[in-house]
């Protein structure tokens, strides 16, 4: 490099999971929902079945789409950060950027139904046929 040319200075993109580690990701999530609420918004068995940080991080680190569902929640439920355009939508999250206008928002609320709210019904009721099940076939005699 002569001294005439000015100095190459790369700017960094814009890209918010820039130097989160993904136990800091999952801590931060943690710290303000519970591992019900991570189970019923992104329905991974690592937060269903005895979650702990260790096994979720083993899980996500070797499983790159769960890995995925994780950042894209991250950033666009508990950053609320508009969505990507198409272009942005393709990449994972942890490439893609925003403009730097943007700014997160506060976090989504999530709230995880208990058993007794959800639509099942309980053990004791019997559950309800209709008299038409088999639609227009016919009956044999």
């Amino acid at each position: 490099m002569s001294e005439s040319e000015p100095p190459k200075i790369e700017v960094q993109k814009n890209n918010p999971l820039h130097g989160i580690k993904l136990e800091a990701l999952l801590t931060e999530l943690l710290e303000h929902y519970s591992w019900e609420d991570l189970a019923t918004a992104m329905n991974l068995n690592c937060f269903k079945s005895n979650p702990s940080i260790k096994s979720s991080l083993k899980f996500l680190r070797k499983t790159p789409w769960a890995r995925e569902k994780v950042e894209g929640f991250y950033l666009y439920k508990y950053k609320r950060l508009p969505r990507p355009d198409d272009e942005q939508y393709e990449l994972p999250p942890r490439d893609r950027t925003i403009p730097l206008d943007q700014q997160p928002g506060s976090p989504a609320k999530i709230i995880a139904k208990k058993p007794e709210q959800r639509d099942i019904p309980s053990s004791n009721e019997s559950p309800t046929i209709p008299e038409n099940v088999w639609g227009n076939w016919k009956k044999d005699s």
